[in-house]
């Protein structure tokens, strides 16, 4: 991507305000998602940088593989807040190794995932085919508890 529109430079701007998103890729012919931690870097052309578990192995399923990645404000609205927004984008990403000043952008990694220590991998894609979706008036729902 050469030249950023006015909405996918908004989607990256969204995209830089929250932490985390999802990382979708087929892996064995088979879909899977996970958390990842993202970092948007300004470009030309902008980067999306991801922190992964790499005991997961999904990292290095990712490289070199075209990928999806979507975030949302979902779980960030507070109350009266009923503005949504999705921003989902593909790519392809590349294993990489941050330098300092990256790892100071992702902060502080996870102590553990699924019971084990966290070891982190990196990915890095740049966006291709940025989409931003906005929902107004969207009340804010209430986690109901069953009895």
């Amino acid at each position: 991507m050469t030249t950023v529109s006015h909405d996918e430079f908004r989607a990256l701007e969204l995209l830089g305000g929250t932490p985390y998103g999802r990382i979708s890729v087929s892996m064995r012919a088979l879909p899977f998602v996970t958390v990842a931690r993202h970092v948007v870097v300004e470009g030309p052309p902008p980067r999306v940088l991801l922190r992964l578990h790499g005991g997961f192995g999904y990292a290095q399923a990712c490289d070199g593989s075209v990928v999806a990645y979507g975030a949302d404000n979902l779980a960030e609205r507070r109350d009266g807040e009923e503005s949504v927004w999705t921003v989902q984008f593909v790519g392809q990403a590349r294993l990489f190794r941050p330098g300092p000043d990256e790892l100071e952008r992702f902060g502080r990694p996870p102590h553990s995932a699924d019971n084990a220590p966290f070891i982190p991998e990196y990915l890095c894609i740049e966006p291709q085919f940025i989409t931003l979706h906005h929902l107004e008036g969207v009340p804010a729902r209430r986690a109901a508890h069953s009895a």
